[in-house]
């Protein structure tokens, strides 16, 4: 039974494949381990056999060497969505940097990476060069080296349609930014689901897969979806340009986290969509499923959270 290491585990996305992990390998002697400043953020994956949490700051390098020693694969899904130049370098490119020297110190070779659709080193925006910069990172020959790179993610728990469900439920109307900006997204149970099978499939090493959904959007619909599933829609109407970059700039100059940056914005002149050129969840023998389809189970009125393995039987998919 494998020994995995997960960083980022306690996140959207890591939670829902720590599940999928433990469906798959949570028998016998498997170990899930993953690591965490915040051991008390990690409640909810403490419940799951075979999951361990390990209080440890994957930054340091005596850290991430100790946790990476006798593991059969590491999959990454440290990525932050706002934040400096310099805290887009630390988590994006210099953790992948120093992921590389701990496996090959260890002489670990199997990794998984989850980047983003549109890493490009042109990229407008620091999250998008960074991405890149941190797949680059990784890109060495000692590594058995696969990368994902998701559109955006939704699912029960998001930050991105719940944010706009629940400003519809408060709002008489909603302004967004970049109505016309084009997304493909993909459900986070099919995002988990990808990278199982990427460690299960050893074909896959050396390749670049793209983990969208089967429609494409822009931002303006996927408003009006995560509005109506909540049982709440409003009139959405889109901010011109320079407004909404006098928006991102108040609001990033507020107290904790930003609803929206000025980077958000750089990165929505990118469509979030596959390329085409690059092989899809298709590659996986994945279906992914659609908005329509899984945004009413975690959204609509009077719905709260929902086992995974209870989504799956309700879209007759799994």
């Amino acid at each position: 039974m494998p020994s995995l290491l997960v960083l980022g585990g306690t996140g959207f996305v890591g939670s829902s494949l720590c599940a999928k992990l433990v469906d798959r390998f949570g028998g016998g002697s498997a170990q899930i381990v993953v690591p965490t400043r915040r051991p008390a953020r990690a409640k909810h994956l403490q419940l799951l056999p075979t999951v361990q949490i390990a209080a440890a700051d994957v930054h340091d390098d005596a850290t991430l060497a100790r946790l990476v020693r006798g593991r059969d694969a590491v999959v990454n899904l440290i990525g932050i969505l706002h934040g400096s130049e310099s805290e887009f370098d630390r988590a994006h490119v210099q953790l992948p940097r120093r992921l590389a020297q701990a496996c090959a110190s260890a002489r670990m070779n199997r990794v998984l990476h989850v980047s983003a659709i549109g890493a490009d080193p042109r990229a407008p925006s620091r999250y998008l060069r960074s991405k890149a910069a941190g797949e680059a990172a990784l890109d060495t020959k000692a590594l058995d080296l696969t990368v994902l790179r998701p559109s955006v993610v939704f699912g029960d728990g998001d930050r991105f349609l719940t944010v706009f469900a629940r400003l519809q439920a408060m709002l008489p109307v909603v302004a967004i930014p970049s109505p016309q900006a084009r997304f493909q997204p993909v459900w986070v149970d099919d995002l988990a689901a990808a990278v199982v099978r990427c460690l299960e499939d050893r074909t896959t090493i050396g390749e670049t897969i793209e983990c969208a959904g089967p429609e494409t959007y822009t931002l303006e619909q996927l408003v009006r979806i995560a509005g109506r599933a909540s049982g709440h829609p409003r009139p959405v109407f889109g901010l011109p340009d320079a407004i909404a970059r006098l928006e991102a700039w108040l609001l990033e100059a507020m107290p904790g986290e930003p609803l929206l940056s000025r980077d958000n914005l750089d990165s929505m002149k990118v469509p979030n969509v596959a390329s085409g050129a690059l092989p899809g969840l298709a590659r996986l023998g994945i279906r992914p499923a659609s908005v329509e389809a899984v945004v009413p189970l975690y959204l609509g009125p009077g719905r709260g959270p929902t086992r995974l393995g209870e989504w799956r039987a309700a879209i007759h998919r799994r």
